[in-house]
Formats: C-alpha cells, sequence, structure tokens
C-alpha cells in the first residue's frame, strides 16, 4: 500500500510539474504539513498553491527576467483562467512592453493564450516546441459576431481549434506526410461558438502593430492567411510541419 501511495504521489508531481512547472514542489509541500499538522491535503494543497501563484512566485520570478501578464486589464487579458493560474503567463519584460504598447496603438484589447513559465531557461512548456525562455507567446486572432460587430469572443474556450479553414492544403500535405499531431488541437477547443468570424481586418492591424516593433523576430500563422491577408514582411514565417497548426492563434517570438 505504501509503495502505492508512492507511485502515486510520484505521478501527481510529474504531471503537475509538467503542466504548472511549480504544481509538484507545491505538492511535496502540502505532504509534508499534512503529515506533519494532521491536515487534509485536498484542503491544504489548493491554499498553499494560491499563495505561490499570487504571493510568492511573481517576485521571485523576476530573478529569471521574468514577469506575469495581467490576468484583466484594457489592454491584456487571458483566453481563460487556465493560463494565469498554470503558471504559463511569464514573459521579459521586454515581450510584455511590446503586447501593451500594439494594443494601445491599435486600439485592441489582445487575449493571450500560452507564454512561458516563470523560471529556467530550457524548461519546456508542453505541448509547445519553443516557449521555454520567456520570449514567445500565442495570442488569439480576432472575430466578429453575428451581427458583424468586432468582439472580443472567441470560437473556442482554450483558445485553441477553431480553425479559420480546416481543409487548407498545408494542413492536409503535413497529415498526409505522417505528421499526424499537425491539426491536434482541434479536440482541445472544450467548446466553440460558431457564430464567431473571422475578423481579417481587425487580425491583420494587429499583426501589422507587433511587427512594428524591432525586436519582434518572428511570427507564425499559416501560409495562406498570410497570403489572404496581403501581409508581406519576412518575419511571417511558416512554422513546419513538425508543429501544430497556426490558423487559430498568432504566435509572437522576440529577439
Amino acid at each position: 500500500m505504501r509503495f502505492l501511495k508512492l507511485i502515486g504521489h510520484i505521478l501527481i508531481i510529474t504531471i503537475l510539474t509538467a503542466l504548472t512547472q511549480i504544481g509538484g514542489f507545491v505538492w511535496i509541500i502540502t505532504i509534508v504539513l499534512s503529515k506533519a499538522k494532521n491536515w487534509k491535503k485536498r484542503y491544504v494543497f489548493p491554499l498553499i498553491y494560491l499563495v505561490f501563484n499570487i504571493i510568492i512566485v511573481p517576485p521571485i520570478a523576476s530573478y529569471f527576467g521574468r514577469v506575469q501578464l495581467p490576468l484583466f486589464s484594457n489592454n491584456l487579458e487571458p483566453k481563460n483562467w487556465f493560463y494565469p493560474l498554470a503558471f504559463r503567463n511569464y514573459v521579459t519584460p521586454e515581450l510584455k512592453e511590446i503586447l501593451l504598447k500594439s494594443s494601445q496603438k491599435s486600439g485592441i484589447r489582445i487575449t493571450y493564450l500560452d507564454a512561458n513559465f516563470p523560471f529556467y531557461n530550457g524548461f519546456p512548456l508542453l505541448p509547445h516546441l519553443s516557449h521555454n525562455d520567456g520570449k514567445k507567446i500565442d495570442l488569439s486572432f480576432m472575430y466578429l459576431d453575428k451581427t458583424g460587430k468586432a468582439t472580443n469572443k472567441k470560437p473556442s474556450f482554450s483558445g485553441y481549434g477553431a480553425f479559420v479553414n480546416s481543409n487548407n492544403l498545408i494542413s492536409k500535405n503535413c497529415i498526409d506526410n505522417g505528421y499526424w499531431q499537425y491539426d491536434f488541437t482541434k479536440h482541445l477547443t472544450f467548446s466553440t461558438d460558431k457564430e464567431l468570424t473571422f475578423d481579417e481586418s481587425s487580425t491583420k492591424k494587429l499583426i501589422q502593430h507587433l511587427l512594428s516593433h524591432s525586436e519582434t523576430q518572428k511570427i507564425f500563422i499559416e501560409p495562406y492567411l498570410k497570403s489572404n491577408l496581403n501581409l508581406q514582411d519576412s518575419r511571417i514565417r511558416f512554422h513546419g510541419c513538425q508543429a501544430v497548426r497556426h490558423d487559430d492563434h498568432i504566435h509572437l517570438q522576440i529577439k
């Protein structure tokens, strides 16, 4: 029985570390305190986790060159509670400044998805290949409601998987060549608002403002979107079949 409990704890620590970077350590503290004080883990864990999330981690992250993106503001907001709660909303101060300036100048309220963890360059933010140094972030496209008006609503709960064109040629070629994960994010939508339509004008405007900063190194979107939006900048690139589709979000990377 003790062996099975140990395996269970190891599994929980591994999963929490992979998803949040910090959660596994919080679980270890929870186990120690629960045994020492005879407290119930189901009460101790969420309390300590929130203390780390709100109070402890943000100032420590600054020593690693990372800052926390705002939960809710007039310029930046997460797609949902998961991204900040899972410590996936940390970037370098330079990237945060670019996002704020782009939002202010464009008049667009930017919705962010996965960014980076608070500590250590090279620590993977799964399932992404490169979100490991504070210099990358995924941003939602802009959309129109059923009346044709601009809205901050998004077609999926996760922010991923609601593709602009589900049958584009690049996607088909990648999948046909064995890259099964290429459209895997369609399984992560969790809910879809089919009344929303892709706002080409506002999305193009946002991308142009992101490109106006000299620190911007790369933007990934699907090639057909680059063509449809008439964007010529060479920093807008195809991410390759080894990644996942980018006709549901913008990937921004700075130098």
